[in-house]
């Protein structure tokens, strides 16, 4: 497993999340970069799903003690690793372009699709575009975040 993570949205520095500061200490800022995915308000937070054809820019750090970045990550975003279809959010490994053009593979926080999650709930709210208050606000804190308005990934379309 690598021992890289690349946060996105309210995980970045200079938001507050609750439960981000706990991981601080056990992480190595390496840089700015980007994943292929989407991204997605949700209102309150930002959501990603692995895209092809979009990129969600974050930073990228070095976990220096994997397994209490990763516990602390499962905590905050409820992902459940022994029941991960029971969870809005799953981890897995992505490519990771960092801005001085390297390619590495990190851990990021995915939103699971409707095609593994049927509500009518999810769908919904994957339905939303971001709103020109959430661009503000993420840019207005320094965020290097990137919305990109989608109507809704492919597998969730039916």
């Amino acid at each position: 497993m690598t021992d890289l993570v690349l946060f996105y949205g309210t995980l970045m520095s200079g938001f507050k999340r609750l439960g981000r500061a706990r991981v601080d200490l056990a992480l190595e800022p390496v840089g700015l970069g980007w994943i292929h995915a989407v991204l997605f308000d949700l209102g309150v937070y930002p959501a990603a799903i692995p895209a092809a054809e979009g990129r969600v820019r974050g930073e990228v750090h070095r976990m220096l003690d994997s397994d209490a970045v990763l516990l602390t990550l499962d905590e905050i975003e409820a992902y459940r690793p022994r029941k991960p279809a029971a969870s809005l959010y799953v981890r897995r490994e992505a490519p990771v372009t960092l801005d001085d053009g390297r390619v590495d593979r990190a851990v990021g926080v995915f939103l699971q699709c409707a095609a593994r999650r049927r509500t009518a709930n999810h769908v919904r709210r994957l339905s939303r575009v971001p709103s020109s208050e959430a661009v503000t606000a993420a840019r207005g804190a320094g965020s290097a975040v990137e919305f990109t308005p989608r109507v809704a990934c492919r597998s969730c379309r039916q």
